[in-house]
């Protein structure tokens, strides 16, 4: 079990992750864009680091959100969504038929949803390139989309991540995990 704080632009993550042939990580983030929240979330991945859970309560002045997103080992996805209050944006959750391919979450602003495809595919040690369909979880609204990316091994320790015209080199200690995202988070307790 590791214990793992990032420093963001816009705010902190804290998360206690284990690693083994599956992931399993408890953290909450605090972020200030579009407006302040704070962010609990609860994962699980299957053996090979594909998703199993993803459950995210997030919450602000005045309302509450919260999704549990699953895959089966089938590959099928499903969600459940609540909402309390009024934040501007998009529902939680989304058409989960549109996430059939996806292998792995991406909890929006997380360095360490990263991780998963970086291990499966062991780009952070192996020559390769991989493109991936994400189910993207934006936050603080935890709308859930369909999301194309594309992981790239540039050396020991650094991935290139590229999606709709943003890139960034990624990274990362011997473990898998983002010491350094730049323009997002950086690891400061490892």
């Amino acid at each position: 079990m590791r214990a793992l704080v990032w420093l963001k632009d816009e705010g902190a993550e804290y998360a206690e992750v284990d690693l083994a042939s599956e992931l399993v990580a408890v953290g909450v983030a605090i972020g200030a864009d579009p407006l302040p929240y704070r962010l609990e979330y609860t994962l699980r991945t299957f053996p090979g680091y594909l998703t199993e859970t993803l459950s995210v309560r997030a919450h602000g002045a005045g309302w509450h959100r919260a999704l549990d997103l699953r895959r089966s080992e089938h590959g099928t996805w499903s969600c459940e969504t609540k909402e309390m209050g009024h934040l501007a944006g998009p529902s939680p959750g989304g058409n989960v038929q549109a996430l059939n391919g996806a292998l792995d979450c991406d909890l929006g602003l997380s360095p360490l949803t990263n991780t998963m495809p970086v291990l499966r595919h062991g780009l952070n040690e192996c020559e390769g390139r991989m493109d991936l369909v994400m189910a993207l979880v934006e936050v603080p609204h935890l709308r859930v989309l369909r999301h194309a990316q594309r992981y790239t091994h540039l050396e020991p320790g650094l991935v290139r991540y590229e999606s709709e015209g943003f890139t960034a080199d990624l990274s990362l200690d011997t473990d898998g995990i983002v010491t350094d995202y730049p323009g997002l988070a950086r690891l400061v307790h490892r």
